[in-house]
């Protein structure tokens, strides 16, 4: 059953097709998928095997040219199990507001690069 309904209606943030490396556990499992699209609030994890919806878990992100994979908090908002994609849609948390500047940045320039920079700024709400 598929849980999501439209999550472009829930986003706070538009988000941005962009294919970045995350990688987490699961049990006793160690798990690297693959991002289908970013935002500064969020991002959609595409895997056949997704977290149960308000599921709170440590990864890592890996932005092409950046520093090493950026260590993130992540709460998993919906899944969807079936379909043309399954996986699950991931809201970030972050302990200290010094932390999500510096995400967004990154997140900011990292479009900037692969998209443009006007597509960047529109995406990034400026």
């Amino acid at each position: 059953m598929d849980r999501a309904g439209s999550g472009a209606e829930r986003r706070a943030e538009e988000r941005a097709p962009i294919e970045l490396r995350v990688e987490y556990r699961r049990v006793n499992s160690f798990l690297a998928e693959y991002t289908r699209n970013i935002s500064k609030g969020g991002t959609f994890i595409a895997t056949g095997k997704p977290l149960p919806p308000g599921t709170r878990f440590d990864f890592r992100i890996t932005f092409p040219g950046g520093p090493a994979a950026l260590r993130l908090i992540g709460v998993v908002s919906w899944v969807r199990e079936h379909g043309s994609e399954p996986g699950m849609g991931v809201r970030f948390e972050f302990a200290s507001e010094e932390d999500r500047r510096q995400f967004e940045e990154t997140v900011e320039r990292t479009l900037s690069e692969q998209l443009g920079p006007v597509a960047a700024r529109r995406l990034a709400g400026k």
